[in-house]
């Protein structure tokens, strides 16, 4: 891939990451964070992520895994608190925050990105389960198991269900 074919990428599929990641992880910040730095590491490395043919699937899975160390991070970081005995400041949620993204928020985390790499980056479950390297059967439950804690946690509650239904 060479400077010009990188910076069209970049420019085609950076919008669409960061919105992909914002739904696995509910924070846009950090979705923002981690696609920013995963293109960083994309750009020396752009010639070998070209040649497989997928190099949004790498900066997307770069991304995960740069979350997921961050996660790690907090945790350690958060327990250290805990031991010395001072509270971590935590932001609550704000009060703009999507019904669904809240929703999602409750999922675990498997269920989470399952989702979102099924629905919205429109990989099948084949791809999904390459991506993530689980076997297809894990990634079909995880789906299954998300859209039916979904359907529960999206109903109104305004809307009562029919006696006898």
């Amino acid at each position: 891939m060479t400077v010009e074919e990188f910076e069209e990428f970049y420019a085609r599929t950076v919008a669409r990451l960061t919105g992909q990641l914002y739904v696995m992880l509910g924070d846009l910040h950090e979705a923002q964070d981690v696609v920013q730095e995963a293109f960083v590491k994309g750009w020396s490395r752009r010639r070998q992520i070209d040649s497989d043919g997928q190099p949004e699937a790498w900066i997307r899975t770069v991304a995960w895994r740069l979350a997921v160390s961050r996660w790690r991070f907090r945790r350690r970081a958060a327990d250290a608190w805990k031991r010395s005995g001072a509270p971590p400041h935590v932001e609550g949620p704000g009060p703009d925050q999507v019904t669904l993204v809240e929703a999602l928020r409750e999922l675990p985390a498997q269920q989470r990105r399952a989702l979102t790499l099924h629905y919205l980056c429109d990989l099948t479950v084949e791809q999904i389960a390459g991506e993530t390297g689980q076997s297809v059967s894990t990634i079909k439950t995880h789906l299954v198991r998300g859209r039916t804690a979904l359907a529960h946690r999206l109903q109104d509650p305004r809307i009562e269900e029919a006696p006898g239904a």
